[in-house]
């Protein structure tokens, strides 16, 4: 099952609180990048996070959940209707991320 358009741009509004925040479409599907870096996706129409520390922090007792099979297990973001939490969860994992690798330039 893909995720919606319409779940997506919910989730960007609730996010419009944070700069550089970005999406790519992938296969029916959406990562989301803050300030150039992986926090997550849009995956079937749930918000989904990478289990970071601070995540897990700030969501104990979060389901976690395989975005698609084969990949590794992710936080579910259940508290999407609170803007002020989710602009709190997205800044403490910003620096835990690793920073977006360098583009090889073509010779």
């Amino acid at each position: 099952m893909s995720s919606s358009k319409e779940y997506l741009t919910f989730i960007l509004e609730q996010l419009s609180g944070l700069d550089q925040i970005t999406f790519r479409a992938m296969m029916g599907e959406y990562i989301l990048y803050y300030r150039g870096r992986i926090i997550g996706g849009i995956y079937d129409d749930r918000f989904l996070v990478k289990p970071t520390k601070s995540a897990l922090s700030l969501m104990p007792d979060a389901d976690r959940e395989i975005p698609y099979e084969g990949a590794k297990e992710m936080l579910l973001v259940d508290n999407v209707d609170n803007r002020e939490f989710l602009t709190e969860l997205i800044t403490a994992m910003a620096e835990e991320l690793p920073a977006p690798k360098a583009k090889k330039k073509a010779l």
